[in-house]
């Protein structure tokens, strides 16, 4: 648009969206309801299902509305894009339909998964820069010596108006109440599509934008009125890491988009978790922002009985990134609470530790993580995580080992601890003298610690402890044990009473690598 064109008003974008040519590639997705988390949350959420498109995202749509309006010669000459990833597939996709060529400049950063599937759609991928804004400047560059025309992920209205096409979907397979629309935004091109379709149908539909919190191009351009360039973005959500939003669709969300809400990345890997306990379904992160969202949304507000729909927007998740998501869901959704604890180094005190988490008020819990390596004659600091049922909960418990003489601190929003301290407790120590390593496999059950606990003998001194609860029916534990060598033949009877399978370890070199002094 040039600068004397009047801006384009919801009734505009209402033509262009009911005109939209979106269908020869992209299908009506569903709108399900969400049953599990609408009984949790006490209000209806309804999951806009763009991530069962062709290419496991709605950027087909603003991609093919744009590419399908374009002239033979255009065609001819080919297209150039710059993508973090869902909107090259939808590009490239577009331009196979088409029988035209398409160039895309992707990322460095962005997942393998990505890459592959734009070649697999016959995209020419160049990688470039670290984020989305990185690439563009590459594109236009590559754009101007080769003659391409730039399909622009965002920033063109009739990218623009193929998104909204999503919107008219949703109000027509939604005929009942529905109290507001919650919309990841990256660039701006799904919210400004949303937006206008609504505010032009049913105003009186909210529609909340959410960004990541180190993402929030969008929402700090909004509160400063004018773009704001982000020095840096987080690339956890990697389809929605963009520096600077786009001109037209700063435009609209500063006029039509009602409220702005920042996630973490905890909150949306719990939404994660969500989504598939409700769908069986993974979604990538950008996917999720949207229930991340109206998680938050009710907490603050207090709603019952109200209808949201969420755009879960896309589904290309790299296979190796789900460790991280399960890793951090609990801790998001504040099913799990984080300590660092301080016990007297003495016999006995581990069990008593023990003891006492099952005496915690309220629901019972079970210890999901527990690192330990002895380190001084006098106190032990261990690493542990425990299960909870409501927010807040960490506080009181970190109260209540300091009251029985455990020392605690909260470290359930800690993010050194959460990425890389708990994975590094351990190391060698002259302490850890006639130690014996070993590997357990644990039956995932109240009290099987409690009985490894109970069958030792009293002096044979836990030195080593390391377990973490991946989510199986059994667990996997590291323990290293003080058994004098005249105890040797006890403890091989202890063993064989205990009944758990295990392998010794003792002799295995990165034992004595890393842990054995």
């Amino acid at each position: 648009m040039s600068m004397t064109t009047p801006p384009l008003t919801p009734a505009d974008y209402l033509k262009r969206i009911l005109t939209a040519r979106v269908y020869d590639v992209a299908v009506e997705s569903a709108l399900e309801p969400a049953r599990a988390l609408s009984a949790r949350l006490g209000n209806t959420v309804l999951l806009k299902r763009e991530d069962q498109q062709p290419v496991f995202s709605f950027k087909l749509r603003g991609a093919y509305n744009k590419m399908a309006k374009l002239s033979p010669e255009q065609l001819a000459s080919g297209v150039i894009c710059a993508s973090a990833g869902n909107h090259a597939q939808g590009v490239a996709l577009s331009a196979r339909t088409l029988g035209t060529r398409a160039v895309i400049v992707m990322p460095v950063t962005t997942p393998q998964l990505k890459i592959d599937a734009v070649r697999a759609l016959g995209g020419e991928v160049a990688l470039f820069g670290d984020s989305y804004s990185d690439a563009y400047g590459h594109a236009l560059e590559l754009q101007a010596a080769q003659g391409l025309t730039f399909v622009h992920p965002f920033d063109d209205p009739d990218v623009i108006a193929g998104q909204g096409t999503i919107a008219m979907e949703i109000l027509r397979q939604h005929q009942g109440p529905l109290d507001a629309v919650f919309v990841a935004i990256g660039g701006g091109g799904l919210i400004s599509g949303v937006a206008n379709y609504i505010k032009a149908v049913r105003p009186e539909i909210k529609v909340i934008g959410v960004q990541m919190s180190d993402s929030d191009a969008m929402m700090q351009s909004v509160a400063a009125h004018e773009r704001v360039t982000l020095a840096d973005v987080g690339l956890f959500s990697d389809g929605t890491a963009v520096k600077l939003v786009g001109e037209e669709t700063f435009r609209i969300a500063r006029e039509l988009v009602d409220e702005f809400i920042t996630v973490d990345t905890d909150a949306v890997c719990a939404g994660i978790k969500d989504v598939f306990i409700d769908t069986r379904s993974i979604v990538e992160p950008a996917g999720a922002l949207a229930i991340a969202a109206i998680k938050q949304y009710v907490e603050k507000h207090g709603t019952r009985g109200e209808t949201y729909a969420a755009i879960l927007c896309g589904a290309n998740m790299n296979f190796d990134r789900l460790r991280f998501v399960a890793e951090r869901a609990e801790v998001g959704e504040e099913r799990e609470a984080l300590f660092a604890v301080t016990i007297p180094e003495a016999r006995g005190s581990f069990r008593r530790f023990c003891e006492l988490v099952g005496e915690l008020p309220g629901a019972s819990r079970n210890v999901t993580e527990f690192n330990y390596r002895i380190s001084d004659a006098k106190e032990a600091h261990v690493f542990v995580g425990l299960t909870t049922t409501q927010r807040g909960e960490s506080t009181t418990i970190a109260k209540t080992f300091a009251a029985h003489g455990f020392g605690a601190i909260d470290l359930t929003h800690d993010e050194l601890a959460k990425e890389h301290i708990r994975h590094m407790v351990g190391g060698r120590t002259g302490l850890a003298h006639d130690e014996r390593l070993l590997r357990f496999v644990f039956p995932e059950r109240p009290g099987a610690l409690l009985k490894f606990l109970s069958l030792m003998r009293p002096n044979w001194n836990i030195s080593l402890f390391h377990y973490r609860n991946q989510g199986a029916d059994y667990g996997r534990i590291l323990v290293g044990l003080q058994v004098p060598a005249s105890d040797h033949a006890a403890f091989d009877d202890f063993l064989q009473t205990l009944g758990y399978p295990h392998v010794e370890e003792t002799g295995n070199p990165v034992y004595r690598l890393f842990l054995q002094a």
